[in-house]
């Protein structure tokens, strides 16, 4: 069977599937043809063979897209991670090596019925943000191959960009997920240290590698994380994730660094585009608030300048001390530092990262989130290869620390260069909190970009709403805004989402009893009016503490918003209105303690907590 056209959007295949219109067998043989289309980028290390392919294509035979939720999905695998019976490499061909076990992730993937086109290319043992160092050659740009691809992880986000995989698989110790994101119009996520498993993955610096995943969305992104976050109980790097997503609050705070420690390399259109990405954030409902970055700066030097270097050398040190040749001089000269150091430099070096983690965190309390540029700017391979190493090192300016300090980071697409190259911010915030970024991303890539990667794929409309993990809570009396009991929500880490009303079918009462003072909220579809309420977001895992917490008569069952959506509310069991006085005509709870107030004491400030 010939394919007909088709992208590699994920839901266009799986729809495509499911009517027939196309086999995995034919995408995957029309794939194999592209990739030999663009051999000149150096994409693959190993294209995997019909041979190869022939297990994971026949298995799909006998399953359908309703039961596998990646049914026949090609993907891409940096080589630096192990496929069975394919060949990994690290970019070096003395480190060869065929597994007999498919690392963990890709295990998960295969599982739920993706299937692995081949090994991508890679900066040798992941140590490089540039795409350049490598014996397979330069991983060229998939927009313009004079330029960087990015690094390490070069291969993985080109054959996306290209159309050659619907997403891949790269790693990401110091930016080698988000650097090749930002070059190739792409979102690239670096989830939080130890939620993926990396058993199975060549380390680079163990302590702080972990995989990363490139693609063409950020809902898409959030599929592929959904599908391999699955407990490794092999894995001694593995964390116990949040049971429940922190999510964003509808007025969320960016910070943002200082005017004077934003680096730019001279790029005045990437100072443009990143001034674009902090309006558009303001336009969907942020305030931004400068921010001191020297402690961020101060552990992104940390990382090359420090014992972390240690780590890369263990990794690699029987090859590095018996056959130093294998290494391209610009791996080896890194790399073998590693062995200089000693464990009074690694104490002294933990002490300062604690003293800058804690500094890096007080920001936490004025901000949400952060936005970066992910890079300075983009450079071409001659420059590059003039210039190896301190280039390299200004393309870490805001991506080194992210691990270091513990946080999770989403790249995102934010438009294109003078010279024609895609260039991109970064979102982070802390640990667990990747759902909540992807969300943010998946709003604020439909305004900046309009096309996926070097294609002419437009980018979905559809901006993506995450709420797995939380669960909306709507409230109407003392655990409003300001009022007595709402440190109940906050310190759940619940956020408001949103300031609105009832459907037309509620009537409200003040429950006898108190402090603290009680509404009751009845649904009445005949005399009911519209009441204003407010929904909060919480991490699902503190739901139950917080229902628990309710005293009777009430409780928390489903209540009609205004737009006609249903969510988890406070509602009263019919014998609380004994002795209760109805209050539906003032407006809701704070229209009624506001009346309440001036009866009693008309002197009151207008800040008086019960108004």
């Amino acid at each position: 069977m010939t394919a007909p056209a088709f992208t590699m959007d994920i839901k266009s295949l799986l729809q495509a599937y499911r009517l027939g219109e196309l086999t995995p067998r034919a995408v995957i043989g029309e794939l194999l043809q592209r990739a030999a289309s663009h051999s000149d980028h150096n994409i693959w290390i190993h294209l995997a063979s019909a041979n190869e392919l022939e297990p994971y294509l026949a298995r799909l035979q006998s399953s359908s897209p309703e039961e596998l939720p990646l049914y026949g999905i090609p993907f891409a695998v940096k080589d630096n991670i192990d496929v069975a019976g394919m060949p990994t490499t690290a970019g070096c061909d003395a480190f060869r090596y065929r597994p007999d076990e498919h690392a963990a992730v890709v295990a998960q993937l295969i599982d739920a019925g993706a299937v692995p086109v081949g090994k991508t290319n890679l900066d040798q043992f992941a140590t490089g943000l540039v795409g350049t160092r490598s014996p397979w050659g330069a991983c060229r740009n998939s927009v313009n191959p004079e330029y960087i691809s990015g690094g390490s992880s070069a291969g993985s986000a080109v054959a996306v960009a290209k159309g050659l995989v619907s997403f891949a698989l790269g790693t990401d110790t110091a930016g080698s997920g988000r650097v090749p994101a930002a070059f190739n119009n792409l979102i690239g996520l670096k989830p939080t240290l130890g939620r993926l498993s990396v058993r199975g993955m060549v380390p680079a610096c163990q302590s702080l590698d972990c995989v990363s995943i490139f693609a063409r969305d950020a809902e898409q992104a959030a599929s592929i994380l959904a599908q391999c976050d699955g407990t490794d109980a092999s894995d001694p790097w593995q964390r116990t994730p949040a049971t429940g997503t922190r999510p964003l609050p509808a007025r969320f705070r960016v910070g943002v660094p200082r005017q004077s420690q934003l680096d730019f390399d001279g790029d005045q259109a990437a100072a443009r585009l990143f001034g674009e990405a902090i309006r558009h954030l303001e336009r969907m409902g942020a305030s931004v608030v400068e921010i001191d970055f020297a402690p961020f700066l101060d552990t992104a030097r940390l990382l090359y300048e420090g014992p972390w270097v240690a780590e890369r050398y263990l990794a690699t040190e029987p090859l590095i001390t018996q056959q130093p040749d294998a290494l391209l001089p610009v791996t080896r000269s890194i790399i073998a530092k590693g062995r200089e150091g000693s464990a009074a430099d690694a104490f002294r070096a933990q002490y300062q990262l604690k003293t800058l983690k804690h500094q890096a965190d007080r920001n936490w309390l004025q901000v949400d989130l952060i936005l970066t540029p992910t890079t300075p700017t983009i450079y071409t391979i001659d420059q590059v290869q003039t210039d190896p190493v301190a280039l390299n090192s200004k393309l870490g300016t805001y991506t080194n620390f992210m691990n270091l300090l513990d946080y999770a980071a989403v790249a995102v697409p934010a438009g294109h260069l003078d010279n024609g190259l895609p260039w991109g911010v970064t979102l982070f915030a802390p640990a667990f909190q990747d759902e909540a970024l992807l969300a943010l991303a998946g709003h604020l890539h439909t305004l900046t970009s309009s096309t996926v990667g070097a294609l002419q794929d437009p980018v979905s409309g559809k901006s993506w709403d995450e709420t797995r993990g939380t669960i909306d809570v709507l409230v109407c009396g003392a655990h409003l805004s300001g009022l007595p009991l709402n440190h109940q929500l906050t310190s759940r880490g619940a956020v408001l989402i949103a300031d609105t009303h009832t459907a037309q079918a509620y009537r409200m009462y003040a429950l006898a009893g108190g402090p603290p003072f009680r509404p009751g909220l009845i649904r009445d579809t005949d005399t009911g009016i519209a009441l204003p309420v407010e929904v909060w977001r919480m991490p699902a895992e503190q739901f139950g503490s917080f229902v628990a917490g309710i005293p009777a008569p009430l409780g928390i069952g489903q209540v009609e918003l205004e737009n006609g959506d249903w969510v988890c509310g406070f509602i009263c069991e019919p014998i609380g209105l004994e002795g209760a006085k109805e209050i539906t005509q003032s407006g809701g709870w704070r229209g009624y303690l506001k009346g309440q107030e001036e009866l009693t004491n008309p002197e009151a400030p207008e800040d008086s907590p019960l108004r």
